[in-house]
């Protein structure tokens, strides 16, 4: 006689503890960064390392320019990171666009004061707010 067995399934949604902000420019990382930091006083430093994605596997998908910089009175983190690598994207679902901006632990809501300002700095033709939940290959991204 065979026993019935019960199957379950555990579902997990993704939490995402950022937004993310894409940017449109035909200036190189080090020049947007300069002027993103000249123009609104942020203090963005090149990071030692590359951002590396890699795939659910854990294998390496690909390594891409990497800003970060912590505003230390608000204790925001922010990631600027080049989408195109190497003919790989960081977003391929977003290939429209050059940079991501990356607004990590921001508990005051800042992302809409500063996508006014980035719209604002010479260099940038347009930056565009995400829903990280609305594109897939964000479930790859970890910031930490």
């Amino acid at each position: 006689m065979k026993t019935k067995t019960n199957r379950h399934t555990l579902s997990l949604e993704m939490e995402y503890d950022y937004k993310m902000i894409g940017i449109c420019s035909h200036h190189s990382d080090y020049r947007l960064v300069w002027s993103v930091n000249n123009e609104l006083g942020f203090n963005f430093g090149k990071s030692a390392s590359e951002f590396v994605m890699v795939n659910k596997k854990g294998v390496q998908i690909s390594k891409h320019s990497f800003y970060e910089w912590t505003d230390e009175d608000s204790l925001i983190n922010f990631f600027l990171i080049k989408n195109k690598a190497f003919s790989k994207f960081l977003i391929p679902e977003k290939e429209e666009f050059d940079y991501f901006l990356f607004v990590c632990e921001d508990h005051l809501n800042e992302q809409a004061d500063i996508l006014i300002s980035l719209k604002n700095v010479a260099g940038i033709l347009t930056a565009v707010e995400f829903d990280p939940k609305s594109i897939k290959s964000t479930e790859n991204l970890f910031f930490g």
